[in-house]
């Protein structure tokens, strides 16, 4: 083996050993530090004054279940001082042992477990310390929040003793739970004084709960009581004697047993007392809202009836005076219906219609003749007149509309007549105008299809005509015939208009091709053909599309030339 081999082995071990010592060092190190922590914080849990804390607990000599929970905390924290710290320095000596002799891995572990005794320690004291607090704070927490409670309660008896007539019924029932408020109390003093503030806490939560409910009742009962002691009697004595005033007065009530309504309004107020006596506030004061609406409808009933008193005697002459207006104006439309329909087709059913509002009007009459004696014997309710009389308004508003309807129907009746008659006039007018037009052009003739055209509306001006001079003029049937013969002769002067342009535009196209007459075969024989369709067969916008067309081909846009100077200069034509 070399030197140089031998050399290299040497520095690999020693490279190795240096490693070896630093991670060696470095976890040593590491653990220490981790084990100097252990250390600082057991010091720290030590040196809490738990066993001060212990002592100043000890000296408050509790009893009952305060007793029981100090022994609990007590014992915990002995367990922890001897045992669990005992353990502790164990593990930590353990760490020391394996940090030392170079385990680091066990040490590592060790320290792991350490920690975790540790954490438990911490835990478990911070317990006690707070179980501790709690029964020390229990006491004087116990003593401020008593007193809040005990000057309520003080409160609460200096008023039911100075105004125990504002609570009436329910006077001794709180009286009585006073008593237990204050009876709980005492036993919260006892139970606090001899040491004790746990439980006593328990008892004190109690007297708290029932002091305050205790004061929500008494805040309540008064205005309660104000009600079904004084609003609700004085509200019943007023119906009673109002209902009585109104019956010497001649009311009639449509209700039947309108007294037995108002004692079982009463019979609810005294069973509202009785639950108010066992401060059942709640049921009574819902059974309050209910007897205030049961009270209002009382009241409403008798008000209704003086309202309806007044509406009636205001409308009663004018109810009458409008029924006998409604049956003059019937029976003189009915006699204008007469009139009209010796001339007139009627086809509306004008006369069933009015011949219905009689039957109305004649039933309303019925009625007021068979309520007016009863009312004038007292023996019906006014509220039920009034509902007559509205009802009735209602009936004859209704039937004076369709009258006017109708009234306004039959005078359009002459009126349309006369529109129509007029319209004849004016459409023979027009068809004179036509034909003169026409004849004006010098046509060799006129199409058969324009003339059937013409002579069919001819005829239709005529049954218009007929239909005016008819003994009874029906005008559902002349006002369809004037719509037509409008829509007819409106066509007739659009065919008349379209039939003498053809035959201008025709002989001016003739005229400007004649140009082409001896250059272009085609155009000769057009225009010998256009003149046969022009003054044979009368065709003329056959005649003006066939010249019209071989002009074009000869010469284009010269067609649409022509037409356009024509159309722009038709009067000078």
């Amino acid at each position: 083996m070399s030197t140089q081999i031998i050399a290299g082995i040497i520095i690999f071990i020693i490279v190795v050993a240096a490693i070896l010592y630093g991670v060696g060092y470095f976890m040593r190190k590491k653990n220490q530090e981790k084990l100097q922590q252990l250390e600082k914080r057991r010091e720290d849990l030590f040196d809490l004054p738990v066993l001060e804390e212990v002592d100043d607990v000890k000296k408050m000599h509790l009893v009952g279940q305060s007793q029981n929970t100090f022994r609990e905390w007590n014992q915990k924290w002995t367990d922890i001082s001897t045992s669990s710290f005992a353990e502790l320095e164990s593990q930590i000596f353990e760490v020391e042992s394996l940090n030392e002799t170079f385990r680091f891995v066990k040490a590592k572990n060790a320290i792991g477990d350490a920690e975790a005794t540790m954490n438990q320690m911490e835990t478990e004291v911070e317990e006690v310390r707070a179980g501790l607090r709690e029964l020390r704070e229990s006491e004087e927490r116990n003593s401020l929040e008593v007193q809040k409670a005990l000057d309520v309660y003080e409160e609460l008896k200096t008023e039911l003793r100075e105004n125990g007539e504002a609570y009436g019924p329910a006077y001794s029932e709180l009286q009585k739970q006073l008593k237990n408020v204050e009876i709980e109390f005492t036993q919260f003093v006892t139970l606090n004084t001899s040491g004790d503030p746990v439980e006593a806490r328990e008892v004190l939560e109690q007297a708290e709960t029932h002091t305050y409910q205790l004061q929500d009742l008494m805040k309540r009962v008064p205005a309660i009581y104000e009600e079904l002691s004084t609003d609700f009697p004085n509200q019943l004595k007023e119906i009673k004697e109002g209902y009585k005033k109104l019956l010497a007065d001649d009311y009639v009530f449509p209700e039947e047993n309108f007294m037995g309504d108002i004692e079982r309004v009463e019979k609810r107020v005294e069973t509202s007392k009785a639950d108010l006596a066992k401060t059942e506030v709640q049921t009574v004061e819902l059974a309050n809202r209910d007897t205030a609406h049961a009270i209002d409808d009382l009241y409403n009933v008798m008000e209704r009836e003086i309202n309806a008193r007044k509406y009636v005697r205001k409308n009663r002459s004018v109810i009458e005076e409008y029924i006998q207006h409604a049956n003059k104006n019937n029976r003189q439309l009915l006699i204008e219906i007469d009139h009209t329909a010796q001339s007139y087709t009627l086809n509306h059913n004008e006369l069933g219609k009015v011949r219905g509002f009689q039957q109305e009007i004649d039933e309303l009459n019925r009625r007021k003749n068979e309520i007016n004696p009863l009312m004038d014997a007292n023996n019906i309710p006014y509220s039920e007149v009034q509902a007559f009389y509205k009802d009735g308004y209602k009936i004859l508003d209704d039937v004076e509309t369709q009258q006017v309807v109708i009234d306004t129907g039959l005078r359009e009746l002459r009126q349309g007549e006369s529109d129509a008659q007029a319209k004849v006039e004016q459409f023979e007018f027009r068809l004179r105008n036509l034909k003169r037009y026409v004849e004006k052009q010098r046509l060799p003739g006129l199409p058969g299809d324009y003339l059937e055209y013409f002579f069919m509306v001819t005829d239709r001006v005529e049954d218009l005509s007929k239909a005016l001079n008819k003994i009874r003029v029906n005008m559902v049937e002349v006002n369809e015939l004037v719509a037509a013969c409008e829509a007819d002769i409106k066509q007739l002067e659009v065919k008349t208009n379209d039939l003498v342009d053809a035959a201008a535009l025709t002989e001016q196209m003739m005229q400007y091709a004649n140009r082409y007459r001896h250059s272009h075969p085609e155009v000769k024989a057009a225009i010998d053909h256009s003149l046969a369709l022009f003054q044979r067969d009368y065709k003329y916008q056959a005649a003006l599309d066939e010249i019209g067309q071989a002009l074009e081909r000869v010469e284009p846009g010269a067609f649409k030339r022509i037409e356009t100077f024509y159309f722009n200069n038709r009067d000078l034509v």
